[in-house]
């Protein structure tokens, strides 16, 4: 039997799927503690009870938000991959980025709830979180930093990790970073894009690889 996540993003236009697509953006603005049920159910234009009936309490809504976000960065690094495959590394990594980054910007609640649950003070839900390590791992072995997803090294995991956090900062920080540069936003996503290239590209070539030690 499906569930009810399952249902939602099979049919995004049913009242499961507009639901969920107003909690992703408010979850990702406001955070848990920062969001009501309320509020998700007055942008949506239904009653509190309408939103009750589909998902339940507030925990299972945002679960349900951190699972569909979980499933569509996992969707885009194979798409990512398909692409990249074969190539050589400062290719893939210059293709990712690209692409991963246009993505995130295309989707900030992604990045903010990321950051939202690693990086805030409080936290909902000790059994649900992101699945950063796996992403971390996929990303390895895509770049050719190890030889398999089950076997990287602590290090290469903190340079995928410094690669990633630095894309999420700037999709999150746009508020903040955008004015002090004084850009429009095509091309600030333009130049965030140049600067992660011009940070990552060259330290990964220094020959972080799996056969270091």
């Amino acid at each position: 039997m499906a569930t009810i996540l399952e249902k939602a993003r099979k049919d995004p236009t049913s009242m499961k799927g507009r639901i969920l697509a107003v909690a992703r953006q408010l979850f990702g603005q406001y955070g848990f503690h920062g969001t009501t049920t309320r509020m998700i159910a007055r942008e949506v234009a239904i009653d509190i009870s309408t939103l009750h009936y589909h998902w339940g309490e507030k925990g299972d809504l945002y679960e349900a938000v951190v699972l569909d976000i979980c499933k569509d960065l996992g969707k885009k690094l194979i798409e990512v991959e398909k692409i990249i495959h074969g190539m050589p590394r400062n290719d893939r990594l210059s293709i990712s980025i690209e692409m991963m980054t246009d993505y995130l910007f295309d989707h900030p609640e992604c990045s903010n709830l990321i950051l939202f649950r690693y990086f805030g003070m409080t936290r909902e839900g000790d059994g649900l979180d992101f699945k950063i390590p796996e992403f971390t791992a996929d990303v390895a072995r895509s770049m050719g930093l190890a030889k398999d997803k089950r076997n990287v090294p602590p290090h290469v995991r903190l340079e995928v990790l410094a690669l990633m956090n630095s894309i999420h900062n700037f999709v999150s920080g746009e508020s903040l970073f955008r004015p002090m540069v004084n850009m429009n936003r095509e091309n600030y996503i333009q130049l965030v894009k140049q600067t992660l290239t011009f940070i990552h590209i060259p330290a990964f070539a220094q020959g972080s690889d799996y056969a270091r030690e």
